[in-house]
């Protein structure tokens, strides 16, 4: 069965303040445009997800619910996930490996460098950038079940560069 995962960096944000934690970082306004421009191209492309998960650092957090309003996906049912911030390749896989049967496509909005490495990984496109903020990558996959995704590679599909 063809799955398909879109990888996204959260949107532009704010550096830190002296004594902020990274955790509270928020988008700047040209960090919300960013965010309500790749859900465009997304609505455009993808037509919907079925599940939206997130890291819950306000940046990724305002990122998916930005994107989520142009998905017209309800953001009581986007999933933050704690082990999602600032998560290496390996605790995204898992987080994707235990998503339901029934999800189709689903939108991960995330952190580089894992978001970057995963897309690497998933595709084996090792060449490819590091995404830079708000940068979607779109990747196919033929699995029978979630679970699979550790051990699949599947294609890269398309590439938002904003």
């Amino acid at each position: 069965m063809q799955r398909i995962v879109l990888l996204c960096r959260h949107a532009e944000a704010y550096d830190p303040f002296p004594l902020q934690p990274d955790f509270e970082r928020e988008l700047t306004p040209l960090g919300q445009q960013q965010a309500r421009n790749a859900g465009k191209w997304l609505r455009e492309k993808f037509s919907k997800v079925d599940a939206i998960l997130a890291s819950p650092a306000n940046r990724a957090n305002a990122t998916a619910r930005l994107i989520a309003g142009r998905l017209y996906f309800g953001e009581e049912q986007i999933t933050y996930d704690p082990d999602l911030y600032n998560a290496r390749e390996r605790f995204l896989i898992k987080s994707l490996g235990e998503l339901p049967d029934h999800v189709k496509q689903v939108l991960l909005v995330a952190h580089n460098p894992g978001i970057t490495r995963l897309a690497r990984e998933l595709t084996d496109e090792l060449q490819l950038g590091y995404l830079e903020p708000a940068n979607v990558v779109a990747v196919v996959l033929e699995l029978k079940q979630w679970q699979e995704i550790h051990v699949t590679t599947g294609l890269l599909l398309d590439h938002y560069k904003g």
